[in-house]
């Protein structure tokens, strides 16, 4: 598959620099995450999001406090009224959620059950090192996937999927496996909305691509076990992952991410 558009320039600061204005709050210990909104080149007021209070210092915690709410602004155009706000919660180790204890090993989760994001930023950390995915556009993204799943619950996708499990268990890896590339699509919507605004640098969507195939269920296992099991699949293939983000990131629309149809 082709590996996406190349974005630059424009009236919007790219990706790039939002990095460093929030690398510039560490170093000064001020908190200049204010003029985000202005050098983005996003109008109106962002959607709200917890955690409030990230400290100046904290750059990954403000960078993703950056991405969940320039999601969530951007659903809530697409959305309108029917849009409700997620919570981003970050945490260390471990931490309890509407559904369960969870802890570094979970990786970053959304729960239904609270409707929120979880996102031990140490993953970014394993998301180079052991995944080979690096970037910002590639912590972005997997930020972006987890709110795709608020999405899909916010539509009612997630309870009509539940329900076909239940009624046919067999099919519940390859429901799962639809229910996670949805999210991969979606979370290509607001690529391709940061690329409509400017804010895009080159090779942005290339990380934002090896990050989805770095996570293929498939090379997954190959790295694990040295072995691959279609019938375990639970997200997708590398293959797959790419193709429906770049989809999302192309075509930019909700209709575009009927993976249970297509």
């Amino acid at each position: 598959m082709g590996s996406g558009p190349r974005f630059g320039g424009g009236k919007g600061a790219g990706i790039g620099a939002i990095l460093l204005v929030l690398l510039f709050s560490w170093i000064t210990g001020r908190d200049l995450s204010g003029v985000l909104p202005l050098i983005s080149g996003g109008g109106g007021d962002p959607v709200e999001s917890v955690p409030t209070g990230v400290p100046a210092n904290d750059q990954p915690g403000q960078f993703a406090t950056w991405v969940l709410n320039d999601n969530q602004e951007q659903w809530s155009k697409i959305l309108g009224a029917q849009f409700r706000p997620t919570t981003l919660v970050l945490f260390s180790d471990a931490t309890q959620s509407g559904c369960g204890p969870a802890d570094a090993a979970t990786g970053p989760f959304y729960c239904p059950a609270d409707e929120k994001v979880y996102i031990d930023l140490n993953f970014y950390e394993e998301l180079h090192t052991r995944f080979g995915a690096s970037g910002d556009f590639a912590q972005a993204y997997v930020l972006a996937h987890e709110v795709g799943h608020h999405i899909q619950n916010v539509l009612g996708i997630e309870r009509e999927m539940r329900r076909a499990q239940q009624a046919n268990p067999r099919a519940a890896n390859e429901l799962s496996v639809r229910m996670e590339l949805q999210a991969d699509c979606f979370a290509g919507i607001w690529g391709h909305s940061t690329a409509q605004r400017n804010i895009l640098d080159p090779g942005d969507v290339e990380e934002g691509l090896n990050a989805a195939a770095s996570i293929g269920d498939d090379r997954i296992q190959k790295q694990a076990t040295g072995r691959i099991s279609p019938e375990s699949f639970t997200h997708g293939t590398s293959q797959q992952r790419q193709t429906w983000l770049n989809r999302g990131l192309q075509q930019g629309s909700v209709e575009a991410c009927d993976t249970f149809r297509q």
